[in-house]
């Protein structure tokens, strides 16, 4: 019997403040790029809280997330390992002075959509793609997730 395939299940989370978006530059795999405040979902965390943790500890940021821009899969080709990723939309609520930022985080960004669409240091076509989505007008109520105790 072969192993079961198993997605990881991840948040993203876009910030818009004032026509800039509020990014993460890192380091992975000894590069460093650009992504979205975004993580795994941990055991018995909701959606919502898991965009909420992990903005906070990849930008220092506090947000309160508003609705869903969408679903989004892919496949890294680096370690062919397959993220299911839940990109919500937040409001910016404030930057938390002093905040200790995960390992291999460089710091926050603030960009626009052209420095975005012209960067070669996106970690992954999701980036954009999650972005041109929620400026085309996708998003959706966050009731659309649907989660069970």
């Amino acid at each position: 019997m072969s192993e079961r395939w198993t997605p990881h299940a991840t948040v993203a989370t876009i910030v818009e403040h004032e026509g800039r978006f509020l990014m993460v530059e890192e380091i992975s795999l000894g590069l460093q790029v650009i992504n979205q405040p975004a993580g795994h979902i941990e055991e018995g965390e909701t959606i919502v809280a898991a965009a909420r943790r992990e903005t906070l500890e990849e930008t220092g940021w506090l947000v309160e997330p508003e609705g869903l821009v969408g679903l989004y899969t892919y496949t890294a080709p680096a370690n062919q390992v397959t993220y299911h990723r839940y990109c919500l939309f937040a409001k910016a609520l404030n930057a938390v002075d002093g905040a200790v930022l995960d390992d291999g985080i460089i710091g926050p960004r603030w960009l626009t959509i052209d420095e975005l669409r012209v960067s070669t240091q996106l970690r992954s076509p999701m980036v954009l793609t999650c972005i041109e989505d929620y400026l085309a007008g996708k998003r959706y109520p966050l009731d659309v997730i649907v989660e069970h105790p």
